[in-house]
């Protein structure tokens, strides 16, 4: 069970720009951090050829944890490895019809469940090393007792729990929040079952490094107190 949440909470490189990756990256060079987590979903081969090169020329030494896309080839999964010592790449359901690009990757490779109350026959977990739990699509899936809640729960003793993406969420509109502006965002994290909280904690959000810090230092001590319970 987790306990040193300092050590695996990650702050996250994520956005929808150029200019995104670059000013996180920049906040990241400039406080000297070593580890992160990288967000690829929203950047196609053009951007992240970018990032990769900025990635060469940057403080870090280690990013545990990828978001991938399903038009990465697998020079790129073989390069995040070998040169940041990446443990966990995760994908949505779809990625289940790429896998034979991404030879020798399967095991390190987990998935990332949505909330739509649907489920692909593609889907076969044990192919892949397990679950990449989003914890606020989590919370979702539990509010609606969607199919995909019922989906991770029964896999408790059966999967492996490796990694999660860590955002705010909405109550009132129930739903994953990206932009987090207040800690109330992640009161729900008390509801949640112990066993989907993995060893690498990615911090999905759009907050720029600096706010992610602020933010990283209260979920410390928070998820510290309750798991210590």
């Amino acid at each position: 069970m987790i306990k040193n949440f300092e050590k695996r909470m990650l702050v996250g490189i994520t956005g929808f720009q150029e200019k995104d990756w670059k000013s996180k990256l920049a906040q990241i060079n400039r406080l000297k951090i070593k580890e992160a987590a990288l967000f690829l979903e929203r950047f196609d081969q053009t951007q992240r050829k970018k990032i990769y090169r900025a990635l060469l020329d940057s403080s870090l030494e280690r990013i545990p944890l990828v978001h991938a896309r399903n038009d990465m080839e697998v020079e790129e999964f073989v390069f995040l490895e070998s040169r940041f010592k990446t443990k966990c790449f995760n994908f949505h359901e779809k990625g289940f019809g790429f896998l034979h690009k991404w030879k020798g990757f399967d095991k390190k490779i987990f998935l990332e469940m949505d909330y739509n109350d649907f489920i692909s026959k593609k889907v076969k977990i044990e192919k892949i090393g397990g679950f990449c739990v989003d914890l606020s699509h989590f919370k979702v899936a539990q509010e609606k007792q969607s199919k995909e809640f019922d989906f991770v729960y029964l896999k408790k003793n059966k999967s492996k729990f490796l990694c999660n993406h860590l955002n705010g969420y909405s109550k009132r509109e129930n739903r994953d929040t990206h932009s987090v502006k207040s800690v109330k965002e992640f009161d729900y994290l008390r509801t949640l079952p112990k066993f989907i909280f993995g060893e690498f904690i990615g911090l999905e959000m759009e907050n720029s490094i600096f706010q992610q810090l602020i933010y990283k230092k209260y979920l410390v001590k928070f998820l510290g107190d309750i798991f210590s319970k």
